[in-house]
């Protein structure tokens, strides 16, 4: 198959959260497949064109946005047999990936200009893959403005968040040549993206399966659970893969040390040299657990700062990593200055930081309110760092209680969202912990659970044939 894909963010160009390790991943695992893959992502005024080799030039066209047109360049490159294309106007980029007042304006221009391209490619695309709100509106374009043009290509879109669903002033709507009909979810005068997508798209999918159906709640709905539920049977759910090249402890070059699931004993080593680094007693004997992420209440911030006292009684250390609302990372910069030599916090994000707290920890924190699928429990895994979850979304298909199975457990979860259950799932951990012989079989398991885009793209592609077949029914 031809497939276009279109994202805000792409790895390893521009990357804010896991969209971008998806959209840099998927690509390169469907053509490892035999498929033709193109992927368009805006051209952020960040991203070093220099180290990756982006072309000055490209091609030019002229793309209509409400009365006037807009000049576009489309620089591209080759990319592990993966076309990327680079979406380049003073319109659409910024300084930044998100966070500019005309959002809603310039990603609606981006998705315009990605259809312009298709349109006038000489190849016409079989499927065209949309993510998240950003890129929503190309759905409703593909599928009404530009179906002939593109040859009726089906159309798929795809779920990362739905706590960010775009929404806007719908004079949008005249800007990018899409009618003004309001949706039923749609307040007057206002654009849901995401809403416009969900309602055109052949096929709509998620991260996980459990996420699938937890959006069907008003829950996790965000107010479009009865939308969705009337593309129940179109809804699909699909986990992540991680870059199992990348998060790969035998070879990872950030890492003091290298181990497999067959000889573990640098481990011991990457602890030692983190514990080290950050500032905190080295000990290899004493368990440490790893937090890296936003630090917001998706993420389940609030319940792990009020646990945070509890694990360091217990006798355990906790590295922090991450950035995120100004009252959080006040409260764990105070947590560290009274604590210091158990827990740690490092504002902001290091990628090789990351991945040598990955390596040197024990035990993985992920108390998420909710969480669609999640990488940091995958990429945990591949580490022989055991999760410690709340059983929602993508980290209850992925993670198996230990305790509840212990043949084939995967980590330790909990339902309720509180404190005091997060804290009775680390105290579970570190009596496992402690079980030396029984923490060698866990970390073994783990480390040999195979989470590679390989397995997913078979699903993705499995997914892009059941939209070709609706788009011809229809």
């Amino acid at each position: 198959m031809r497939i276009a894909l279109a994202a805000a963010e792409v790895a390893p160009y521009a990357k804010v959260g896991g969209l971008a390790d998806v959209a840099g991943s998927l690509p390169q695992a469907l053509a490892a497949l035999g498929h033709d893959v193109t992927i368009y992502a805006p051209l952020h005024r960040t991203i070093d064109r220099a180290r990756f080799g982006i072309p000055g030039d490209g091609e030019q066209r002229s793309v209509p946005y409400g009365r006037a047109h807009v000049r576009v360049r489309y620089p591209a490159l080759i990319r592990d047999g993966v076309r990327v294309v680079f979406v380049a106007s003073d319109r659409i980029v910024r300084d930044s990936v998100y966070g500019a007042k005309d959002d809603a304006k310039r990603y609606a221009l981006f998705a315009r200009a990605v259809a312009e391209d298709l349109a006038q490619s000489r190849a016409r695309p079989d499927v065209v893959h949309a993510h998240d709100w950003h890129t929503a509106l190309l759905v409703p374009m593909a599928a009404g403005p530009y179906r002939r043009a593109l040859g009726g290509p089906a159309t798929v879109f795809t779920i990362h968040n739905l706590a960010y669903q775009g929404h806007s002033p719908n004079d949008v709507l005249d800007l990018v040549g899409l009618p003004k009909r309001r949706l039923a979810v749609e307040g007057r005068g206002w654009l849901n993206p995401m809403a416009r997508a969900i309602a055109s798209a052949d096929i709509v999918s998620t991260v996980s399966e459990r996420y699938a159906q937890e959006i069907l709640t008003p829950e996790f709905g965000g107010g479009l659970q009865d939308l969705l539920a009337t593309r129940r049977d179109d809804l699909w759910g699909i986990v992540n893969g991680i870059d199992v090249d990348a998060f790969d402890p035998a070879t990872d070059r950030h890492i003091a040390a290298h181990y497999s699931a067959a000889d573990a004993r640098g481990k011991a080593r990457d602890k030692a040299a983190v514990q080290k680094e950050l500032g905190l007693a080295v000990s290899t004997g004493t368990p440490l657990f790893g937090v890296i992420g936003r630090l917001v209440e998706q993420k389940g911030i609030d319940i792990l700062t009020s646990a945070a006292s509890e694990i360091l009684r217990s006798g355990a250390q906790i590295a922090v990593l991450g950035t995120g609302e100004p009252k959080y990372e006040a409260m764990w910069r105070d947590l560290a200055e009274h604590h210091q030599g158990t827990l740690s916090f490092t504002l902001g994000f290091d990628a090789a930081l990351a991945q040598r707290i990955y390596a040197g920890c024990d035990m993985f924190l992920m108390p998420s309110r909710f969480e669609p699928c999640g990488l940091g429990q995958l990429i945990s895994f591949r580490y022989g760092t055991v999760p410690v979850v709340r059983a929602v979304g993508g980290l209850a298909d992925t993670v198996r209680d230990a305790d509840a199975d212990r043949r084939r457990g995967t980590g330790f979860s909990f339902t309720a969202y509180t404190s005091d259950a997060l804290a009775d799932a680390v105290r579970r951990a570190l009596r496992a912990y402690r079980d030396e012989a029984r923490w060698d079989a866990l970390r073994q398991r783990v480390m040999r659970l195979d989470h590679s885009w390989t397995a997913s793209a078979k699903r993705y592609v499995q997914m892009y044939e059941a939209a070709r077949q609706a788009r011809r029914a229809a």
